[in-house]
């Protein structure tokens, strides 16, 4: 298949701007009947004994904006940790630095240890305060938000899903921020288990394809962690009949990177470069929750692997509809046809 099968007009009047208060007055769409419902509904969709996972992982506040030594004002964005002072990052504007460059926000002096590459640098960070590294950079930091979102957040944790807590992503993954405590009471309520996955969610989500055959696509690489208990959760789902519900496409990357071929899953820590396309067949997934994704990325590729060429037709009844697409948008409900 050509990355081109993927385009779709997606009208910039159906990009959401702002985020919707209460979170889960959202709107929900049900592929399985076409039914247009509100995200409250959710927990009817679910099934008693079924299992709902949900990515834990918290955004970094990466975006610092300093000062370079010669007085120029310089952004640092955060995009990867590789140890405790080494860092991956975006940097603009990347033509003025080179290897040696020094860039100071608050107690924060961030070097660059290589020369940028299409913006891109490793840096070290070093911390003058007396606290940890994460809170400095928590403290100087802003928490950077999608490049098509252009409208006002007054409330950066906005941004954060209720599970954020473990900081490591440059992104949230938006399809849990529709829940809210009456959610998560209402699914006990009907018996329905929650676990959780943490998945760093990189900048790479954002970016397009490039021209040609999808399989030659080399997929952003993002790190992972599953534990046992949500091993054992999955397990126990599995030995009872029921489902196992992932929420986000960063949730069906983590399970099926861990899966075994009888639909379990293995404790987990390390990078998954997993690019799910149609004719993958799930081990672990059983549906998806999940929001409406922009042309031509890997996230609409994974989920026309589950609806087939069905996707063009859910996306153009959303679109009809009035649904709001991408980070702040609205969501769909997709079950596995195994």
């Amino acid at each position: 298949m050509n990355a081109s099968d993927y385009d779709y007009e997606l009208p910039a009047a159906s990009i959401a701007q702002e985020a919707i208060e209460p979170r889960d007055s959202s709107r929900l769409l049900d592929t399985a009947t076409m039914r247009n419902l509100v995200f409250t509904d959710f927990p009817t969709l679910c099934r008693r004994g079924d299992l709902v996972v949900v990515n834990e992982t918290k955004v970094r506040a990466a975006r610092l904006v300093g000062v370079r030594e010669t007085g120029g004002r310089t952004e640092v964005l955060l995009t990867r940790r590789i140890d405790h002072q080494r860092w991956q990052a975006l940097l603009r504007p990347a033509k003025k630095l080179r290897t040696g460059s020094v860039v100071r926000t608050g107690t924060l002096t961030v070097t660059l240890l290589s020369d940028p590459i299409e913006g891109t640098a490793t840096v070290g960070i070093e911390d003058k305060g007396p606290g940890d590294i994460e809170e400095a950079i928590a403290a100087a930091g802003h928490v950077p938000l999608p490049p098509y979102f252009h409208g006002n957040l007054p409330n950066p944790d906005r941004y954060q899903t209720m599970f954020a807590n473990r900081i490591g992503s440059a992104a949230a993954p938006t399809a849990a921020l529709h829940f809210t405590d009456r959610i998560v009471d209402a699914l006990a309520d009907r018996q329905v288990a929650m676990a959780t996955v943490d998945l760093e969610v990189g900048l790479d989500t954002f970016r397009p394809m490039g021209e040609g055959d999808i399989a030659d696509h080399v997929i952003h690489t993002e790190r992972v962690r599953i534990p046992v208990d949500t091993v054992d959760a999955v397990a126990r789902t599995r030995a009872d009949g029921g489902r196992v519900i992932a929420v986000g496409t960063t949730v069906v990357r983590s399970l099926e990177t861990a899966a075994t071929k009888d639909g379990l899953i293995g404790a987990y820590r390390g990078d998954s470069d997993l690019f799910i396309r149609p004719g993958y067949s799930m081990r672990t997934v059983d549906a998806v929750l999940t929001n409406f994704h922009a042309p031509r990325t890997t996230l609409l590729v994974l989920i026309s692997a589950i609806l087939g060429d069905r996707w063009r037709d859910v996306y153009a009844h959303a679109i009809g509809a009035g649904y709001r697409f991408l980070s702040f948008g609205d969501s769909m409900f997709a079950v596995v046809d195994r």
